[in-house]
């Protein structure tokens, strides 16, 4: 994970840390609060970044990052599981990685 991601990421607590998981979201995005409720309502815990509410220069340097990274396009949420990516609100993707992190 880049630097900048680390420093603006807020972590929500949860029993499950067995997967290092950072989402990317919009503070009003719909889906996005539903992959977050998804997430709550399994107890994992993860990190975020609103990217609609940080600097414009910032969030430039993570969609560059993500594109370099993981050659997938950007929308929102924006799931990285360890090594893995989840585009959209996916939780059937979702509860396969978190079986598949062996908790």
């Amino acid at each position: 994970m880049p630097e900048i991601l680390e420093k603006l990421a807020q972590t929500v607590e949860g029993s499950k840390k067995n997967r290092n998981i950072t989402i990317l979201t919009l503070s009003t995005c719909m889906w996005c609060k539903k992959c977050k409720a998804w997430l709550k309502d399994h107890d994992v815990q993860y990190k975020y970044v609103d990217v609609d509410q940080i600097d414009f220069k910032e969030k430039s340097k993570i969609i560059d990052y993500l594109r370099d990274k993981y050659q997938a396009r950007v929308s929102y949420p924006y799931m990285i599981c360890d090594n893995e990516v989840v585009v959209g609100y996916n939780p059937g993707k979702y509860e396969e990685l978190m079986k598949s992190g062996g908790d």
